[in-house]
């Protein structure tokens, strides 16, 4: 214990070899309470308390009949949903391997390809009631580029579940800094009766990370106004 009562901060004993950036990283991850958390209670990862806090504030995942995780990897925000409700058939994707979970059907594969879409679809025995994402794209340093590849990522999900929710669903995906892009705020607004964005305290204060939380799927009849 410090002297001042309060938790000791963990260091890394050996630094040799790493950049500082990874040294800060790893240091973080060792003094992260979510990281130990969630070891301790069988998350894939820590991202798997901001999909709970999520849903303690919107309702999201218990009346979800059927769910599709976009940017599955490593599996935790599969992992709560089966957990909170193990009635939901789940279908997932991510580039990455993703190891089996229970009641999960996994694609290996780019959910920008062409083929993505249909074999999501394909696995499901009909329209999901929420499509959620936690994808971001792999940063390049540059902060205005990240963010359009990132939110390149959120509008591909956003036209997914416009696409093929079923009336009544909801989408939730990972936007960074500034929220949504105007357009497609307009976009979602259109299609759901509420949009709204949240931070959840799970969600590292340093981070840029936010999620747009879009309920109430209008349904066919909006999607054809788009069409048009």
């Amino acid at each position: 214990m410090s002297r001042s009562g309060g938790p000791v901060e963990k260091r890394l004993k050996k630094a040799k070899g790493r950049t500082a950036s990874s040294t800060r990283w790893l240091t973080r991850q060792l003094n992260d309470p979510y990281v130990k958390a969630a070891r301790d209670a069988g998350w894939r990862s820590r991202a798997a308390f901001k999909l709970i806090e999520l849903d303690e504030k919107f309702g999201l995942i218990r009346g979800a009949n059927r769910v599709v995780d976009l940017g599955i990897a490593p599996g935790g925000w599969s992992q709560v949903v089966r957990k909170l409700n193990p009635r939901a058939a789940v279908v997932g994707i991510d580039l990455l391997e993703t190891d089996p979970i229970d009641g999960v059907t996994i694609f290996q594969m780019d959910f920008m390809a062409d083929e993505a879409p249909a074999a999501l679809m394909g696995a499901l025995d009909g329209a999901p009631d929420l499509v959620i994402s936690d994808m971001a794209a792999n940063t390049v340093g540059h902060k205005q580029t990240d963010h359009l590849r990132t939110m390149g990522l959120v509008e591909t999900a956003a036209d997914f579940a416009i696409q093929n929710l079923a009336p009544g669903g909801a989408f939730v995906a990972k936007v960074l800094a500034g929220g949504t892009d105007t357009d497609l705020l307009g976009l979602l607004k259109r299609h759901f009766t509420t949009v709204k964005h949240a931070k959840p305290p799970a969600s590292r204060k340093d981070s840029s990370e936010w999620y747009v939380i879009a309920q109430g799927f209008k349904g066919q009849a909006e999607r054809g106004e788009d069409a048009a």
